[in-house]
């Protein structure tokens, strides 16, 4: 069913700036229909999906070889993210190494299926859990949209491992089937039973954004260094403000999926414009008083 709209509010979409730059949502390469099949389901129903070796040895290395140089020396700054855990920010500023995470085919694929064409990038996080950090405490991604449970999911994530997930090594603990919970905590019975998501580096573990889950220990003597890449519906804010994080100089270097996931698109009939046209407009050379 088509979505209700104001009288008039349809021509927006027909005229101007909207009409020279159409929606690129959905035109990434075709992922295979029977992986993304299995793996809809399993998201259906357990609230996340593993996806195994999505990617080689010779892409996880050069993810690495890109991030741990930016990586602070020590852990971070609060509890919750972790005193023993180092996070890179604003990773798109600092290289593009870690994009096809992001755009991944399969990815794209199966968020099409959870959000509203012109999802948007939330955020992209590096997290390196050091040996002796403690499990974080269990929560769902779209916490802070505030609206009762249960709802449409409002976001979404991927964990890539760019070192093997282990039981003893920090990997991602979730509860399966918490994403269809009602207002209310894990009982301590079933925060007890969170599963740890373990696999191979260059796996992904795809989850929506309202199931229950943590990093887990590192009871290792090595780090667990990992990629994050989370997404919202197109019209929810995102945690990080790319316009401030992203200099135009790289997001032109970015891929037209990238670009857009980053802000630069509408969101029909006019969601995310810049002086009433299309945010593409500033990625065009052109004089700045014609921007």
């Amino acid at each position: 069913m088509a979505p209700l709209m104001l009288d008039g509010l349809d021509d927006y979409a027909s005229t101007g700036s909207p009409r020279k730059y159409h929606s690129t949502a959905g035109s990434q390469e075709t992922a295979p229909l029977a992986r993304v099949e299995d793996a809809w389901a399993a998201l259906e129903r357990d609230g996340y999906v593993i996806l195994e070796n999505l990617f080689a040895p010779g892409e996880v290395a050069r993810m690495r070889a890109a991030v741990l140089p930016h990586m602070a020396p020590r852990g971070g700054r609060n509890p919750f993210e972790g005193l023993k855990t180092r996070r890179l920010y604003a990773v798109i500023a600092k290289t593009l190494a870690c994009n096809p995470l992001v755009e991944h085919p399969l990815v794209l694929a199966l968020l099409d299926r959870v959000f509203e064409p012109n999802y948007l990038l939330s955020q992209l996080q590096v997290i390196d859990i050091l040996p002796g950090e403690e499990a974080q405490a269990l929560h769902f991604d779209d916490s802070f949209y505030s609206l009762p449970r249960p709802r449409p999911v409002l976001g979404a994530a991927t964990i890539m491992a760019l070192d093997d997930f282990t039981p003893l090594n920090g990997a991602t603990r979730v509860i399966p089937g918490s994403h269809r919970w009602g207002n209310r905590l894990p009982t301590p019975e079933e925060a007890e039973g969170a599963v740890p998501v373990v696999m191979p580096a260059g796996s992904v573990v795809l989850f929506l954004g309202t199931l229950w889950h943590s990093g887990g220990a590192n009871r290792s003597d090595g780090a667990r260094l990992a990629l994050t890449a989370q997404y919202c519906a197109p019209w929810c804010r995102q945690q990080e403000n790319f316009s401030l994080s992203v200099p135009l100089p790289v997001v032109k270097q970015c891929s037209e999926h990238i670009r857009r996931m980053l802000g630069y698109s509408i969101h029909a009939p006019f969601m995310g414009m810049v002086d009433g046209m299309h945010p593409k407009r500033l990625l065009e050379d052109r004089p700045s008083a014609e921007v």
